[in-house]
């Protein structure tokens, strides 16, 4: 890539970042104590169900990465994201699965969640990803493990995370600390 392309790339993402940043600001609501005490979840499902905002949204987060072959989205509303993203950037979707969602054989990593641990996996076979150039999706970044878990999945694969990008971002509990060498975008930083 040129470094003209690379800067017109910036603007782009940049530029689509702000639309989509204004409609998930709009349309995300927010439930305290929610799946547990202590914890604030944001329900992007509005964002979603907006035709308008859906896809803003997915123009910001293939602007991320439009040299990616392959889409992953983290389950469970990574699907989402992943499906619409691939659609626009015409790859394929892969999704990375909760721990005994998909048959053996698998690759998993374990990770800690902020109330309490978790598994995801992809499968080792049947999907040839050594050498793919990923673009992986997460609808929050949190503390940080999801992703950083997703991500390893597809290094111990043999495939290169080239970017990751979330909806929303908690920097409070200092999830991006956690995260690789890839680039990463958030549409909203809270």
């Amino acid at each position: 890539m040129s470094k003209h392309a690379a800067i017109e790339s910036e603007d782009v993402v940049a530029e689509r970042t702000i639309k989509a940043a204004e409609v998930v600001d709009r349309l995300t609501r927010w439930h305290d104590d929610f799946p547990t005490p202590g914890v604030r979840f944001a329900d992007l499902t509005p964002v979603f169900a907006d035709a308008e905002g859906f896809r803003t949204v997915i123009d910001c987060l293939a602007a991320c990465a439009p040299d990616a072959d392959l889409v992953a989205g983290v389950d469970a509303r990574g699907f989402l994201l992943g499906a619409g993203v691939a659609a626009s950037l015409g790859t394929g979707v892969l999704a990375v699965r909760k721990a005994g969602k998909l048959p053996p054989p698998v690759i998993s990593r374990e990770f800690s969640l902020e109330y309490g641990t978790a598994a995801l996996e992809i499968p080792a076979d049947g999907v040839e990803l050594r050498g793919r150039r990923i673009l992986l999706l997460d609808d929050v970044l949190a503390t940080g493990g999801t992703l950083a878990a997703a991500a390893e999945l597809f290094k111990q694969a043999g495939a290169e995370v080239v970017a990751a990008a979330v909806v929303l971002e908690l920097t409070f509990l200092g999830g991006r600390e956690k995260q690789g060498d890839y680039a990463l975008t958030s549409v909203v930083q809270v």
